[in-house]
Order: C-alpha cells, then structure tokens, then sequence
C-alpha cells in the first residue's frame, strides 16, 4: 500500500500560514550559517517544495523572479567587495585595483587597492546568505494564498495585514504583467529585450499597477474597511502595553536565538514576549466588527508542514555555529556536516504531507 496525499480542493486546502512558518524556518536555518553547501542544501530543499505543490496561480509564478533576485543580492555582493573592499584581512593577493585617495574624515573606507581571495570567498558566502534567505521568503511568496493569509489574521491585525498583503502581492502580479506583455509581443513579433522593449513594457505594467490599486481601494471602501467598535480606554490603554511589550520580547528574544551568544536571553524573552503579544491581540481584537466566512482549518497537515520549518529552524539555531561556518582566514574548503544537512532535509515534509494539486498528486 502506498502512502499518498490527497488531491486539493477548497475544503482542505493548506493554511497559508502553515507555509509561512515553513518559510521562516528555513529562512532562520539560513541566518545560522554561511556553509556554501547547506545553504544549496536549503535552495534545493525550498525549491523542491515548490516546484510539487504549488498552483497555477498569479502568485505561484513568483518564484522564479525570486531567484533572479537573490543571484543579483549575490553578484552585487561580490562587485561592492571588489570596489570598496573588505575588512578580512588576506595574503592570497589576486588582483591590485587602482586605489582613489579619499580625506581623512573617510578613514577606515577605500575604494579599489587589493582584492584577495579572501575577502571574495567571505563576499560569497555573506552573498549567498542573502540570497538564500531572499528565495525562502520567495516560496512562502509561492505557495500561500495571499487572500487566505489575510482572512486568518487576528482582527487586531487586520488592517496592518492589509498593507502587508496588498505589499506582498506587488510582485507576483507584476511578473505576471511582465510575462503577459512579453508573450504579446513575441506573438506579434515585436522584440522583448532591449532598452526600447523594456520602456515599452514597463508603461503598461505601470498602468496595471495603478487600475489594480484603485480597484484595491474600491473594494475596500465597499467593505467597511476601518470601521471599528468602541471600546474602552482602559481596555485599549492595556492592550496596546501587552501588546508592544510582547512583541519586542519576542524580537529580543528572537534576536538572542538567533544571534551567537544569545543563548541565555533569548527563551526567557520568548517565553514571556509570547503570551503577553498573544493576550494583547485578543483583547484587540474587540475593536473589529468584521466576520470570517468559511475560516481556513488549522489540521493535521498544517501541523505538519509547519513544524517541519519549525524543527529546522529550531535546531539549527541550537548547534554549534563553528560547525556552521566554514573557515576563511586562512581558507578552508567548506566541508557538508552530516547532521545539520539531516536536519535541513526535514524541510521536504511538505512535499509529501501537503495536499497536492489535482496536477501534481504524489504516486
């Protein structure tokens, strides 16, 4: 008997959330380290995901665009290390640049001098972090439903995560403008690249943008969005304290989990940030006097999805980060520790425990 996940409908579809937690695990693994292999390790683990469960939706064509995105984070990188330099020192000199003088007040900046093998394989790595913490946010970007996020949020956030979404949606929509326009053109035979074929694409995606936010707005007016309920000041007065105050806990305390030497601050900070962010958004919540049609279930499968990124972000932020750095002064070639690597592959859980499109259901 084979093990297969069922085919997605709106009845059971993932919460989107469930995909955004997976995402910032991976992201938060990536922070950890600047290992060249399991930051390939978590491209690869992110990129599989996507590539079995998401739709054909406007939104799930973004990933491609993210992807571009971090491989520019990475060659700007390298190019800022060559022109102004890198404070790792090197001996393996690799090419000597013209060096402009600067006065005295930019002490401690130069533009061009030596440029070592060093300070290259520390760009990379620096570079490729970036860019790997980029395409992880690309497939939460990918895979969830933007509407279905929005609908799932506290009635406190609710209007911040209006902004949030509408921002979040900027990009899949214009890749999916620019992809139109540029079929258009290649149908009636017109060139896509070139300076001239760029000013003439971006002048209707301009257009779009602006007919989509006004049309945005509409509808928003039409749904009463900002209407609240009255309510104590006492009761805003401590909800905006519990709130506030749990939530800088929780970033101190993320901070510190993150961070290398935050170990002994960073749960406590956690621990107590938590409950009090989370009492402050259900007090908050009185204010909204909106109502949830259908609500998106959090199951089995959401648990699942969600604590695979959970449990590699979790992990990873509990080893030992020499293990996850691989040396640069002097150079060592980056070696693949078994056991983080056994770890990131947790990630691939959604593959298998998410529903599947009807066209990608897993044999």
């Amino acid at each position: 008997m084979t093990l297969r996940a069922p085919a997605a409908h709106r009845s059971n579809a993932l919460h989107a959330g469930a995909w955004w937690l997976w995402a910032l695990g991976l992201a938060a693994a990536a922070s950890r380290t600047t290992n060249p292999l399991l930051l390939g390790l978590l491209v690869g683990v992110a990129g599989y995901v996507v590539a079995a469960r998401r739709t054909d939706a406007p939104w799930a064509r973004s990933y491609g665009a993210f992807l571009k995105l971090g491989l520019a984070v990475l060659v700007i990188r390298l190019v800022f290390s060559l022109v102004l330099g890198s404070p790792i020192p090197g001996t393996r000199v690799l090419v000597t640049l013209p060096e402009v003088p600067l006065p005295g007040w930019a002490q401690g900046i130069r533009i061009g001098g030596r440029v070592s093998a060093e300070q290259l394989v520390f760009a990379l790595y620096d570079g490729a972090k970036l860019a790997t913490l980029l395409i992880c946010v690309g497939a939460a970007n990918a895979l969830a439903n933007p509407a279905r996020l929005l609908k799932s949020l506290p009635g406190a956030l609710y209007e911040v995560g209006v902004a949030v979404v509408v921002a979040m949606t900027f990009a899949p929509h214009l890749v999916a403008d620019v992809v139109r326009l540029r079929t258009a053109r290649r149908l009636r035979g017109r060139p896509t690249g070139g300076v001239r074929a760029v000013l003439q694409i971006g002048l209707p995606v301009l257009e779009g943008a602006l007919e989509r936010s006004i049309a945005v707005a509409a509808s928003m007016d039409a749904r009463g969005y900002g209407r609240t309920a009255r309510v104590p000041r006492a009761v805003r007065r401590v909800t905006a304290v519990l709130t506030l105050g749990g939530l800088l806990g929780v970033c101190v305390g993320l901070y510190g989990l993150l961070s290398a030497d935050g170990g002994s601050y960073g749960p406590p900070f956690v621990a107590a940030g938590l409950p009090a962010a989370l009492a402050g958004l259900r007090l908050g919540g009185r204010r909204s006097v909106r109502t949830r049609y259908r609500p998106d279930r959090w199951g089995v499968r959401a648990w699942l999805v969600a604590g695979s990124g959970a449990a590699v972000g979790g992990l990873m932020a509990v080893w030992d980060p020499a293990a996850l750095h691989p040396g640069v002064v002097p150079l060592q070639a980056p070696a693949l520790p078994v056991w983080p690597a056994l770890i990131i592959l947790l990630g691939l859980v959604p593959a298998f425990a998410a529903p599947a499109p009807p066209s990608k259901e897993s044999s």
